[in-house]
């Protein structure tokens, strides 16, 4: 079967295809997209950080256009979410340094293992508020959303998969934003950190620029 790029042939990038739609979908309805997406990547045989980029940059176009798309409907508050990104692009950066430089020995055992912690929780996340109940205020709020924003942001960085959940459970749970804000938020950090994570990841050559907008 001929081959079209990076050893992908044309049946596998169908599949790859059909599983980015899937992602999509997930994404949309229940959350945790990249539990297939990125799985899907490491079976067609792309090295790890390959997969990691590529699923990057076939992630932010959906997470951009999300972002825009809550932020016109709910319209957060940008006071900590701003600053929560931010902090959440920094911390994905560093994230993605260090997954760059992790050996595919030791990296693909903790992909398995973190992608089924991470599919169990998305399965039996718990129910969220939809009443604000704000814990914090002022500064105080700010500095634990850019915490959120730097743990959060570190893990997809190295990782990824369950981002966009994890920061709403984060945001709920840990600030008491109701779930429709915690929700406009996580969209825009989520595109944060998949910014972050790109930035550390173009100029490393890592990103497979073909597949990931076909993927897109």
């Amino acid at each position: 079967m001929a081959l079209l790029f990076e050893g992908i042939d044309w049946g596998t990038l169908a599949l790859l295809v059909a599983a980015a739609f899937a992602a999509g979908w997930i994404d949309a309805v229940v959350g945790g997209g990249g539990l297939l997406q990125l799985p899907a990547l490491l079976l067609a045989g792309v090295t790890p950080v390959q997969a990691l980029a590529t699923n990057k940059l076939a992630s932010i176009f959906g997470t951009a256009t999300s972002s825009i798309a809550f932020y016109r409907k709910v319209r957060p508050s940008l006071g900590d979410t701003l600053p929560m990104a931010a902090v959440a692009l920094v911390g994905s950066f560093g994230g993605a340094s260090v997954a760059a430089f992790l050996p595919a020995s030791l990296f693909k055992p903790i992909i398995v293992v973190a992608l089924v912690v991470v599919a169990l929780i998305t399965l039996f996340k718990p129910q969220l508020g939809v009443a604000a109940a704000v814990r914090f205020r002022g500064a105080k709020h700010i500095i634990i959303a850019g915490c959120i924003g730097a743990a959060i942001g570190f893990y997809d960085g190295v990782l990824g998969p369950g981002t966009g959940t994890f920061l709403v459970f984060a945001l709920v749970g840990l600030l008491g934003v109701d779930f429709l804000q915690a929700s406009a938020k996580a969209k825009i950090g989520n595109f944060a950190t998949n910014l972050g994570a790109l930035l550390f990841f173009i100029p490393l050559g890592a990103v497979l620029w073909p597949l990931g907008l076909v993927m897109a």
